[in-house]
């Protein structure tokens, strides 16, 4: 373990449906409760497992939704009450990792947090901590630090960082100033990122010094840094909690972390990089999800569910179902079933970010009861 870590702390923000997942992860069973790589241990489970290493499984906070804790607990028995916080409401992610900085920061003020995603999968666990270890060593320096992923393809669906000159951290040597971070590309753009070698993909992952991320959020969002403040203070006191979340929560601006930290750190200076040389994916659309359980191979079909029944000939793609029908595919290729009780869904992989526009119809038809 290395010193850096000693005073460091694991934060899982728990939320979101995973919309582009529909009908798989809904509302109520999102994607990060899910058992998404065939390995019989869902994705926050996974998550948990392997951020317990670098400080302690003690050393573990998760915010999630009021509706979730039970699954949440169910999943991670172990979990301390006082490092399970629940948000009323969804208020974005600079809400979530923001609270979980202002009351570790009141508990610990020199601790070192880092935040990951409850849904995403991640291979090589050594490297991965080894990588940690080096953005926590450039937090401690001050910056407020992400890994960055080395890109493997001209992706459209992941955002991109701006890499420059090493930052010369004596340990942290793969760290990098962040001379910006760009929103999703569209292809071409890509491409010449890819070409240049300056630009990793933004895998949302932040590590910093609970008081810095803090005084960045001040710069950006004072009412929402000075709300999630006064929500800190009475956090640990059970009696001045729920009063204090009921008012002042609802409130707090909603607002991405990479708007209201990322990029005016990265603007100022403030903001470090270190890339990550371990396998990762967002699992954000079912493209993939057939790519992580086919193992790369776009020949092959990819089948999840506990009582598939599916006949395949000269077929591709992904088949995910919770029902015991028989699913039968012939001479399709790059095709995506999802067969849930109440909803099926049938696209293809080339067009399996375009799920999301369903749930928004759905949303707008009042059709409430299949989300």
């Amino acid at each position: 373990m290395t010193t850096s870590l000693e005073r460091f702390y694991s934060v899982i923000p728990a939320g979101g449906i995973g919309s582009r997942l529909w009908p798989l992860s809904r509302a109520d069973a999102p994607k990060f409760l899910h058992d998404l790589t065939g390995s019989g241990t869902t994705l926050l489970r996974a998550t948990y497992d392997r951020l317990a290493p670098l400080a302690g499984a003690e050393r573990i906070m998760v915010v999630t939704g009021r509706a979730h804790r039970s699954a949440v607990e169910a999943q991670l028995p172990g979990i301390a009450d006082h490092n399970i916080v629940l948000e009323s409401e969804p208020r974005e992610s600079s809400a979530a990792i923001g609270l979980a900085a202002a009351i570790l920061s009141r508990r610990e003020p020199d601790v070192i947090i880092g935040s990951f995603a409850a849904d995403h999968v991640i291979r090589s666990s050594r490297q991965f901590r080894a990588t940690v270890a080096e953005a926590a060593a450039a937090a401690d320096a001050g910056y407020v630090t992400t890994i960055g992923i080395q890109p493997t393809e001209p992706a459209i669906g992941f955002g991109y960082i701006n890499s420059g000159e090493s930052l010369e951290i004596a340990s942290s040597p793969s760290a990098m100033r962040v001379r910006s971070f760009v929103e999703k590309p569209d292809l071409a753009t890509a491409r010449r990122y890819l070409r240049s070698g300056e630009y990793l993909w933004n895998a949302g992952m932040f590590i910093s010094r609970a008081d810095v991320l803090l005084e960045e959020l001040g710069r950006s969002e004072p009412a929402l840094r000075d709300g999630l403040l006064e929500l800190a203070a009475v956090w640990d006191d059970p009696a001045l909690r729920g009063p204090a979340v009921d008012r002042i929560w609802p409130e707090l601006p909603k607002v991405a972390i990479d708007y209201s930290v990322a990029e005016p750190a990265a603007k100022a200076g403030r903001l470090a990089v270190v890339p990550g040389h371990f396998d990762w994916d967002d699992v954000g659309d079912f493209a993939s999800l057939a790519k992580i359980n086919s193992g790369g191979r776009p020949s092959d079909l990819a089948i999840l569910g506990e009582n598939a029944r599916v006949l395949a000939d000269s077929s591709s793609g992904i088949v995910v179902t919770q029902t015991e029908r028989v699913i039968s595919l012939i001479g399709v290729k790059d095709i995506v079933v999802v067969d849930t009780p109440d909803a099926l869904l049938v696209t293809t992989r080339e067009n399996a970010q375009r799920v999301k526009s369903v749930v928004d119809a759905l949303k707008l038809s009042g059709r409430g009861d299949v989300l």
